[in-house]
This record gives C-alpha cells, sequence and structure tokens, in this order.
C-alpha cells in the first residue's frame, strides 16, 4: 500500500516557509518521496503501517493555514497511473523494484 501526501502549504511570511520547510523535511526523514511538487508518497507493508503514519503524519500538521490531503491506495492502483507529460523518475522505479518483495 502507499500514502500519498497532497499539500498546499502558504510561503508568503517567514513564518509560514519555516512551517513548510520543517513539514517537508518531516515527510522526507519519514520516508516520503517526491512525486511532485506537494505531492509525497510512502511505501508501507500493510494497513497497520499506514495507520501508524497517518498518525505521524496527524502529529505534524504545520500551525498555518493551507490544506493537506492524504490518498490510501493500493500498489495495483498506484501501478496504473497514467503519465501524460514527463517520465518517470528513478525513485518510482527503484520503488517498484522495492514493492516485489512485499
Amino acid at each position: 500500500m502507499r500514502i500519498l501526501v497532497f499539500f498546499d502549504l502558504p510561503v508568503v511570511a517567514k513564518r509560514d516557509r519555516k512551517a513548510y520547510a520543517r513539514f517537508r523535511k518531516f515527510l522526507l526523514n519519514d520516508g516520503y518521496v517526491m512525486l511532485q511538487y506537494s505531492v509525497y508518497y510512502r511505501i508501507c507493508n500493510g494497513e497497520e503501517a499506514v495507520q501508524k503514519h497517518m498518525k505521524r503524519l496527524r502529529q505534524n500538521i504545520p500551525p498555518v493555514n493551507g490544506a493537506i490531503r492524504t490518498l490510501k491506495v493500493t500498489e495495483k492502483q498506484f501501478e496504473k497511473m497514467e503519465i501524460l507529460l514527463g517520465d518517470t523518475s528513478a525513485n518510482e522505479e527503484i520503488d517498484s523494484n522495492i514493492t516485489d518483495f512485499f
């Protein structure tokens, strides 16, 4: 399974930029990979891991206005994603090999 995180956070004020940077750093340190700007995903091994990481996300929501959304998808659903413009990233190719072990 994968958790996709979509966010739109303000970056006008210095305080907002710091909160944005802190949230982005949390995502990277917690194993998320950037799919596009403000769209990150993380591979989870089952529903229990999804719930654990959803809890961690809720604990690290920045104290600013904005929007953060998540979507839980299966590997099969993720693999059906169509790329309309651009190419797959190196991280996506590596991750597709990793999921073969699950």
